[in-house]
């Protein structure tokens, strides 16, 4: 008896081009970042740095923009405190609350990523043109609107 076959589309997946542009870009932000000094740099750490506001914000917050758990956030978070590179303190608006914030060194190594992320840009827009580049990225940001529409439709569905 022979086993169904998976269907397959006729072209790679959206979802493996996504992923894999994803960890193209994680990874090219880690080397660069051991390339400028930054040995202590994991790819983990771009979760952080991705998403942390200069003025800093609440880890589950953090959590929530970058699509994981407050608990992995929270490992996150702790390791690059003990690297130096984030800092912890009271929220003023509410006492029991904690607000991540880039330590002296963590400005230092995140402002190396960030100019390195505007050189990227640069570099694709000049690789695909400009036009073509901006095509990309709106098509990029318009995708992820509707996946978020889809899901509110279903959790409203579902309510």
């Amino acid at each position: 008896m022979s086993r169904p076959q998976v269907p397959r589309l006729d072209r790679k997946p959206l979802i493996a081009l996504v992923e894999r542009a994803n960890r193209a870009l994680q990874s090219d932000m880690v080397r660069r970042a051991h390339a400028d000094g930054h040995t202590e740099v994991k790819m983990a750490h771009n979760s952080v740095f991705g998403f942390l506001p200069s003025d800093g914000a609440r880890a589950a917050d953090m959590a929530a923009r970058a699509g994981i758990t407050r608990q992995s956030m929270g490992e996150v978070i702790r390791d690059m405190v003990a690297l130096d590179l984030l800092e912890m303190r009271s929220d003023p608006k509410d006492g029991r609350a904690k607000v991540v914030t880039y330590s002296e060194r963590g400005l230092a190594v995140a402002g190396d990523g960030f100019g390195h992320l505007s050189e990227l840009e640069r570099r694709f827009a000049e690789e695909f043109g400009e036009e073509e580049y901006a095509v990309a990225r709106d098509v990029l940001d318009r995708l992820v609107g509707v996946l978020d529409r889809l899901a509110s439709e279903e959790d409203q569905a579902s309510s």
